[in-house]
Formats: structure tokens, sequence, C-alpha cells
């Protein structure tokens, strides 16, 4: 792919016209005024050397070496080529509990609020690690594959809501093994799983699903969200809260009990998130623990600058320019160049 840097010179390029107008009016001026000498094929008789072919030559040499230059100093460059480079580091998956129940505000903003902002904050510590994110309530979908590409990371993040899982729920299980599927198949780094819940609605075997990322060597970590209190459940567009079909709201709590053996059996640690970063801070230490390996990543490289061509175009054109004389050289005019 080819840009300019400063595209803004080629503007410059506007003077090219305007100079070989001046010189073609100059080159007329000159034929005029020997025209009122005598006629052109007695003056040539009378003036052997001089040679306006050559005059004609230098000045598109210049003219071209004026071209060049202004090409030069806007930057030409090449560049957003992918490439596959090695760092040290881990690979994480988040698999990040959408149901309706994460919409309470038992903890600010929300539930759910409260998690986007500690992934971010979790983003901007990783450091040459890859990371992949997994939406899941009554069923799991893939939202981020496993990338280093951090900024996309926290562009999906922007866009998760309740809305994004039709079905309604708690898949633990499903989502933790479609986490372990969704590592790079062949590479040697640590993986962990990263489980962000309240831990209600419980429907599947989760204990069963992560003791099998366990047996692969997959830690699986969780962070529990939300307040053993609990709170209501707010109807998105809005006042009102979700009842039940009695017409009494329901209050949702934080499944503490469940998210700890889900932890215990996963090899990692629990957190509770609450309106501090103790959570983040924790989970941080225990992705510190795991051993960093060789993380292929596929990046665009940066532009590479590419005027060196140009400038020995422009180089030779100002060599041969020098070397060619406005009249006929005597030993040269032999030779038939012009």
């Amino acid at each position: 792919m080819f840009r300019f840097e400063h595209p803004i010179y080629l503007y410059a390029l506007v003077l090219l016209p305007i100079f070989l107008a001046i010189f073609l009016f100059s080159m007329y001026q000159k034929k005029r005024n020997l025209k009122k000498i005598g006629e052109m094929r007695l003056l040539r008789d009378m003036m052997p050397d001089i040679a306006l072919k050559r005059q004609y030559f230098k000045f598109w040499l210049l003219l071209g070496a004026m071209a060049l230059f202004i090409v030069i100093i806007a930057g030409p460059q090449f560049g957003s080529k992918l490439e596959t480079v090695k760092k040290q580091g881990i690979e994480v998956m988040i698999c990040l509990d959408v149901s309706n129940s994460m919409l309470s505000n038992d903890i600010t903003p929300s539930r759910l609020g409260k998690s986007k902002q500690m992934l971010e904050r979790l983003i901007n510590t990783l450091n040459n690690d890859k990371i992949g994110l997994i939406v899941f309530a009554g069923d799991a979908f893939i939202q981020l594959p496993i990338t280093s590409d951090y900024v996309s990371a926290k562009m999906f993040l922007s866009s998760i809501s309740p809305a994004m899982v039709p079905v309604q729920g708690t898949a633990i299980g499903a989502a933790v093994n479609l986490a372990v599927r969704s590592f790079s198949p062949d590479s040697k780094a640590e993986k962990a799983i990263i489980l962000i819940t309240d831990g209600e609605n419980h429907e599947d075997d989760a204990i069963g699903a992560v003791k099998a990322a366990v047996d692969k060597g997959i830690k699986v970590s969780v962070l529990g969200v939300g307040s053993v209190q609990g709170g209501p459940i707010p109807i998105p567009g809005s006042n009102g809260f979700q009842k039940d079909a009695e017409g009494n709201t329901i209050i949702t709590k934080l499944n503490e009990q469940m998210c700890q053996d889900i932890a215990l059996n996963g090899k990692g640690m629990y957190a509770r998130t609450d309106n501090s970063n103790s959570a983040l801070r924790a989970l941080e230490k225990e992705l510190n623990k795991l051993n960093k390996s060789d993380v292929e990543s596929k990046i665009f490289t940066s532009y590479d600058e590419k005027y060196q061509i140009f400038g020995w175009f422009l180089l030779v054109a100002l060599i041969v320019e020098f070397f060619i004389l406005d009249r006929r050289n005597r030993v040269l005019s032999k030779i038939k160049l012009f």
C-alpha cells in the first residue's frame, strides 16, 4: 500500500506548468530576436556551436528533477504488510455473563457496566499477551477470537449488552467449553480462562466443564459480580423492574458459593467484584503467576520511507544535466547524440 506522509507538499507540482510556460516563452523570445538579425538558416551556419535542442533537453531534466524533489519532500511510503511476530506472553479467554441479571445496579454503575470497566483496565495492563472474549447467557458465543489487537478488544467491549444473546440463562459450562476450543491450537503459551458472572440461573455442568479445562492445563479463575444482598433487575427502556409470575419484584443475588466452587475446581482464584478495584488487582496478580512463552501474532508493519528510490533518479538527472553543455563540444561534435 502506497501513501505520502506529507501530501500537502504535492501542491507544489502546480509550479511545474508555470516554469514550463516561462521557459517556452523565453525560447520563443530568443528565436524572435534572432529572426530580427536574419534568416534562421543563415544564422545556423554563422553559429555552428549553438544547439537549441540541448537547451530543451537540459530544461526537461531540471523540470523532472524538480518534480522528483517535490515527491521526496512529500514523503513517499510503502507499508501495511502483514507480518508474524513472536513475543513472550500468555493467552487469556474472557467469558462474560450478559444475562439480564447483570443489569442489576447493586454495584455502580451496574454489574455489566462494572465488568466492562474492569475488563478495559485489565486490557490496558496486558503486555504481549493474547486475549479473546466470549459472551454468554443461556448460550455462549465468541465475541472476539483470540488476538493481540487490544484496540479491537476495547471496541467490542463497548457494544456488549444482554440483547446479544437471545436465550436467557447462565450457561457457564457452555462458555467454558467454548473458551477451551478457542485458544490457539499450536501455541505453547500458558492459558487461562477468566469467568465473570453473578452465578445465577446455573443451568449446565459448569464444574465438569471446568475440570475438563484443568485436565488440558488451563486454569479457570472467577470474578463474582454483584452483592450478596442483591438488587432488582431494571427493564431496559423503562423505569420499572422485572417481576415474577405473581407480580413480585425479582431480586437477583450473587451466587458466591457457586463462583467459589468453580474457581476451586478450576485451580484458579476467586474474587468478588465490588465498587473497589481489589478484584482487578487480585486477577492481575494471578495472571502474573503464569509462565510466559512465545506467542505468535499477526501485525501490520508500519509504513517504510521510500524516498531513496526517487532520490537516486533525482541525482542521476542532475548529474546528466551538469555534463550537458548549451553549446556543441568541438571534440565530440562528430558524435551525433542530438
